[in-house]
């Protein structure tokens, strides 16, 4: 395997910089059985590929994940909690799921794991999907009761909580559901559904006071994706008014925040017409993403932009669906140089986390492998991979490595 070369100049990440990886419940816990996506997977009409099962076992093998993560050298640990575990029925929480997300927080910092807790990762109850979702009467009001319930988790040694993993594509999918429409198209994302734009924006302020009130000291905010519209030559105003509704409305929404999540994957063009495919000819990923490893400096800068002073930056999610671990390396190399570059320029990043912890259940399949870690079906053994001892490294040695 060959390595970028290294530069000699020290990282210009700051002291207390958050250095890690990501995860979400469903993703990775398996059996999460009361959640709308369980339901989901198992029903025919929704055609996904395959269940997500016993997904990664991590409900069970969570102390192995993060025993690898602090051996490899990462100092922070992104994970969610499962409403549907916590609340599996509409006002009767359990004690027991609660205990264990507060020992998973206690076992990540016995660790040396810094725990950035996310409340919402895209699953949620049958029964507050049955009501409606976000977008039903009260909707907001059990939102926030749920996260009031998770105080015993997050009160004290949680420094960061995240109230809602990507809002802006939970309202492009209401947005699909309520057209009947299903799939995405070449390029670009479907028009969000703007009745779950607001509600989600409301759920997301309700959780920030709930939050505060459970311990003021803790930094709240969300994280957003972000595709990088790029305007080809006179789609800049085109650009602009597609990317309000499907990006900026979140970001916007961010302001007052104590940080706000960045993640980025891939770029899409804009022309005249809209969205433009990428050539035929260039290197995609195995979620077919365009190969473009710089596309999360153009996220941080536009974040940064629109969000204004006074709200750090958190690269909450950024990687690569490869089987090359070359390629995953060279994006990781890609991806952080584009980082430096902004923290170099003046931009408030406070840290950088990579998705994914493991190769897990990427909604509907488990091709797509993002993982730092492999995950043997079936045995569930668990092995780090070569990117995973590189980026580990880089955190300890402070290194920035040039293509």
């Amino acid at each position: 395997m060959t390595l970028p070369p290294a530069r000699t100049a020290a990282l210009p990440f700051p002291d207390g910089f958050l250095w890690g990886a990501s995860t979400a419940a469903h993703q990775i816990e398996g059996n999460n059985v009361n959640s709308d996506w369980w339901r989901k997977e198992h029903d025919p009409a929704a055609k996904i590929q395959e269940p997500s099962l016993d997904a990664c076992d991590s409900y069970h093998r969570w102390e192995q994940d993060m025993d690898l993560l602090a051996e490899l050298g990462f100092t922070d640990y992104r994970f969610s909690v499962e409403w549907a575990r916590i609340e599996p029925a509409r006002g009767h929480f359990s004690q027991a799921e609660i205990a264990h997300y507060r020992r998973m927080v206690e076992g990540a910092l016995a660790r040396g794991l810094r725990p950035m807790v996310t409340l919402h990762h895209f699953t949620i109850p049958q029964w507050f999907e049955d009501l409606g979702g976000f977008t039903a009467d009260g909707a907001v009001e059990l939102f926030a009761r749920y996260v009031e319930e998770c105080a015993p988790i997050i009160a004290d040694g949680v420094s960061h909580v995240c109230t809602i993993n990507e809002p802006n594509m939970v309202a492009v999918m209401a947005g699909l559901a309520k057209r009947g429409e299903q799939g995405f198209p070449p390029a670009g994302l479907p028009f969000p559904d703007e009745e779950t734009t607001h509600a989600m924006i409301a759920a997301h302020h309700a959780a920030v006071r709930a939050v505060r009130s459970i311990n003021p000291e803790i930094q709240v905010g969300w994280t957003v994706a972000n595709q990088v519209y790029q305007a080809l030559p006179g789609a800049e105003d085109v650009t602009a008014a597609y990317r309000a509704p499907r990006e900026d409305v979140f970001i916007e929404a961010a302001r007052g925040d104590d940080w706000i999540g960045v993640q980025s994957y891939t770029r899409t063009k804009i022309g005249v017409d809209g969205p433009v495919p990428a050539p035929d000819d260039a290197e995609r990923t195995l979620t077919q993403w365009e190969y473009y490893p710089q596309a999360v400096g153009y996220a941080l800068r536009h974040t940064a932009e629109l969000v204004g002073p006074g709200v750090p930056l958190i690269v909450t999610e950024n990687g690569m669906a490869t089987a090359d671990e070359d390629r995953r390396i060279a994006y990781y190399a890609g991806a952080l140089d584009a980082v430096a570059a902004c923290i170099e320029d003046g931009i408030d990043i406070r840290g950088y986390l990579a998705w994914s912890a493991l190769d897990n259940y990427e909604w509907g399949t488990y091709k797509a492998t993002f993982g730092l870690i492999s995950v043997a079906p079936g045995t569930f053994e668990r092995t780090a991979k070569p990117a995973a001892h590189w980026l580990g490294g880089l955190g300890r040695e402070r290194v920035l490595p040039r293509l």
